[in-house]
């Protein structure tokens, strides 16, 4: 993979398994529910074959165990985990589903993610936000706002639980940093989606059910949010620099494994102490979760080509107006660049490439990190793959009975949604900055 040709020959096992998350769920429903994960198989070993033509099969193997060792295993690990913990709690009462207990409830969810992470508030919400507008035929627009608002932008002020700021802060950006520069865009966005949610829940809850009356609000399962503090203490550990030991030839960390099994046990504990009732009162169910961690399989070992062209500077080459007249970064640029390619790969790579591309200081960050920092993030919510938790949410909703859009469709409604959004946050933080 030394020439640029051949990084894009290569990636175009990442685009037939895009494709095919994307068109093959509406055209072929009962084939993909059978077969995705030979799906996600079959892409991950043709790339891998054409990796062994290109390159030999002692890259290709250890490209694969790279990627299945140090990067989707920790992935999996902690998704799995959080998965697991807030699946044993469970909250009831609270506003009824009407617009403004919905939105309020929203609301909630932005704050849990400053605590909780975005994963983990999005899988606490879901649940409550879903079992309160039960009377209601249409909450497609529920989980929508839900993936794009606590799934993604909730994460931007903390590195916990954001993989591309956790990056960034594996990097020697200081861990407020993002709490300082960054609150301005995430209050302006919240703001503005907040708002957009209420006008589209009260358009269709006018034509709906009258909602039961509210109850008090009622917590269950405490011991489980003890545990996602301990996961958020975990991933902070994982930054700490521990010796490295080789499995099968490859190094990895001792402080990323040890999360990996810190993870595996915090979810085993989990399910040791958490009443079955509770469990069930969620509708749990490991569909979802398998679903997730199938699919990223295959994106993290079809992606690793890509980062590979990414990494050897096809992007400067391919856009040269992400640099001014003055040859210094364009933050404008940056924001949306990043964030569109973030919507479509990996973001935490993605944010690292750009990240190097305009030789940042992590010392010393200024508007250009702010832009791709809030593209790698704010973006997440265009697509189902933006983000793993979009791909979760996605999947309990419709275990749950919610006709959720097809790859397509949610693209269409999520930028219907979010680019006049970025078109503000364009004028009022990017333009001339």
């Amino acid at each position: 993979m030394n020439e640029p040709s051949d990084g894009l020959f290569l990636a175009l096992p990442f685009l037939g398994l895009l494709l095919s998350i994307a068109l093959l769920p509406g055209l072929m429903p009962r084939f993909w529910l059978r077969n995705m994960g030979w799906v996600s198989l079959g892409w991950s070993a043709v790339v891998l074959v054409l990796v062994t033509v290109v390159e030999g099969p002692v890259i290709a193997w250890h490209i694969g165990w790279h990627v299945l060792l140090v990067e989707y295993l920790p992935f999996v690990t902690m998704l799995g985990a959080l998965y697991v913990v807030c699946g044993g709690i469970l909250v009831r009462g609270g506003p009824a589903g009407t617009s403004a207990g919905n939105t309020l409830m929203l609301a909630v969810g932005m704050l849990l993610g400053l605590v909780l992470g975005p994963t983990g508030a999005a899988m606490v919400l879901i649940q409550p936000l879903l079992a309160a507008n039960q009377h209601r035929r249409r909450k497609v627009h529920l989980v929508l706002f839900t993936i794009i608002l606590v799934a993604n932008v909730s994460g931007a002020l903390t590195p916990l639980g954001n993989p591309p700021l956790f990056a960034g802060m594996l990097r020697g950006v200081p861990f407020f940093w993002p709490a300082r520069f960054l609150i301005g865009p995430y209050l302006v966005l919240t703001g503005l989606l907040l708002a957009a949610f209420y006008g589209v829940d009260r358009a269709l809850g006018a034509r709906e059910p009258a909602p039961a009356a509210g109850a008090r609000p009622t917590l269950r399962g405490r011991r489980n949010v003890l545990l996602v503090v301990l996961l958020a203490l975990s991933v902070m550990l994982q930054t700490v620099d521990l010796a490295e030991m080789r499995l099968l030839g490859e190094p990895i960390t001792l402080s990323r494994l040890g999360g990996c099994f810190s993870a595996m046990a915090i979810a085993a504990l989990s399910w040791r102490i958490t009443p079955t009732s509770i469990r069930r009162a969620n509708d749990f169910a490991w569909h979802p979760m398998a679903e997730v961690a199938i699919l990223f399989a295959g994106i993290f070992v079809t992606l690793a080509p890509v980062s590979h062209m990414l990494q050897g500077g096809s992007v400067q080459a391919l856009f040269p107006w992400l640099q001014e007249a003055t040859g210094q970064p364009d933050p404008l640029a940056y924001f949306w660049l990043a964030g569109i390619m973030s919507a479509f790969l990996d973001n935490a790579p993605t944010y690292l490439v750009f990240f190097d591309m305009a030789q940042v200081d992590a010392h010393a960050p200024g508007p250009v990190l702010t832009a791709i920092s809030c593209g790698a993030v704010f973006f997440g919510g265009l697509t189902y793959i933006g983000n793993a938790p979009n791909l979760m949410l996605r999947a309990v909703a419709s275990h749950r009975g919610v006709p959720m859009p097809s790859f397509p469709l949610y693209l269409a409604m999520a930028a219907t949604v979010l680019l006049p959004a970025f078109l503000v946050l364009s004028v009022l933080f990017f333009i001339g900055n």
